[in-house]
């Protein structure tokens, strides 16, 4: 894509062809419960940010310069939206967060009932599997779709996403330590970007020592987002943010603020996302200047 373009032009672009691809991904062909089919669509096409995905296809070409790695992590990127979007349906439902409104509409239990959001849930979770496996068509070689597919799995699963909101749902205000927090942090949210930027520049081709740096860059980033979005939920915008803001506080849960204020919580934003470019520029892409620019451009969002 033109390098000339802003980096907010980048994204609402990326996301524009990433959304293209979601609409297809689930087969025509196949036979599924039609009400099934409508909730894992409500939710899958509810637009966001699709930072995860552009993620996917920023590092893909940022490795070689090479715009045809985009093009061939497309179903991977696919793939991570999937996983973050079953995993924002479960996190909705009563027993987790009970949240009524998500990117600005209503939650999916509260369109189609609890039951019918679990399962399309684990319908997107299922198929995000289905999604990598289709990368070999694309020239994705085997080996490394293989490896795509074991990062994601333990990522996404016990020892990552799931362990983290695991551990969010046991912690509680006054019991859950500053150490117990950045745990929380660095799975339930950190873990999915490090598999986006990890799983991509291994389809562009990443060397060993390349994806050591990434996987640090994006283990920072990761964090410094989230620790953002704790900030976000106590001063942001509501009408922005497309979902009710204080909801941690009224939830009563341990977020960077309660624990160690606004004015250090934005120091630490600042000092993970210097920390994050640090490791970004070690990786000694051929083009890192979009992963870099998207790295300003979260710190300084309002949404």
């Amino acid at each position: 894509m033109n390098a000339s373009i802003s980096t907010e032009e980048y994204l609402t672009r990326t996301a524009l062809d990433i959304e293209q691809a979601l609409r297809t991904s689930l087969p025509q062909g196949w036979q599924i419960p039609s009400r099934l089919r409508e909730a894992l669509l409500y939710s899958l096409e509810a637009g966001g940010k699709r930072l995860r995905p552009i993620l996917v296809l920023t590092a893909a070409e940022a490795v070689k310069n090479d715009r045809s790695a985009a093009a061939a992590a497309m179903p991977v990127a696919c793939a991570i939206e999937m996983v973050h979007t079953y995993s924002l349906i479960h996190d909705d439902l009563p027993a987790m967060d009970n949240d009524d409104y998500r990117r600005g509409k209503p939650t999916n239990h509260k369109v189609f009932g609890e039951a019918m959001a679990i399962l399309a849930g684990d319908g997107l979770l299922s198929h995000a599997f289905y999604a990598v496996a289709q990368s070999a068509a694309y020239g994705v070689a085997p080996q490394t779709a293989l490896a795509i597919v074991a990062d994601l799995a333990k990522l996404s699963g016990a020892a990552g996403m799931v362990g983290g909101q695991a551990a969010d749902i046991l912690g509680e205000q006054g019991v859950t330590s500053l150490d117990e927090l950045e745990y929380i942090h660095l799975h339930k949210t950190s873990d999915l970007i490090v598999f986006s930027v990890t799983a991509g520049a291994r389809i562009g081709g990443a060397s060993a020592e390349q994806l050591d740096a990434l996987e640090e860059f994006a283990r920072k980033l990761g964090l410094a987002f989230q620790v953002q979005d704790d900030i976000l939920d106590l001063i942001g915008d509501e009408s922005k943010l497309g979902k009710p803001v204080q909801s941690d506080v009224q939830q009563h849960k341990v977020t960077y603020p309660y624990l160690i204020g606004m004015e250090q919580s934005l120091a630490l934003v600042a000092r993970l996302t210097a920390e994050a470019k640090h490791a970004l520029a070690r990786a000694n892409l051929a083009m890192p200047e979009r992963l870099q620019s998207i790295t300003d451009y979260l710190m300084e969002r309002d949404h």
